[in-house]
């Protein structure tokens, strides 16, 4: 996890993405890589009830985990190399 500071803070993002009950489904992925070509960073909530891994989704999206708290976490498009 990257704690860049041109990063966007947790709590200056609204989540955008819910995952519910169906769990992280190719759609939802689909949505964040959407999204992530919009702007630099995604925040993603998810259900209590529900098993997501983190890092699964962000290698899924291509994207890199800013911040994981709780049921919360911050995705942001990866730097160019």
């Amino acid at each position: 996890m990257n704690t860049d500071p041109d990063n966007h803070a947790m709590q200056d993002l609204r989540p955008t993405v819910w995952i519910g009950k169906q769990g992280c489904t190719d759609h939802l992925i689909e949505e964040i890589v959407q999204q992530l070509t919009k702007r630099k960073a995604v925040k993603v909530k998810w259900l209590q009830n529900t098993e997501v891994d983190p890092r699964d989704i962000a290698l899924r999206a291509r994207a890199e985990l800013v911040e994981v708290r709780g049921r919360t976490m911050v995705l942001a498009r990866q730097k160019k190399r």
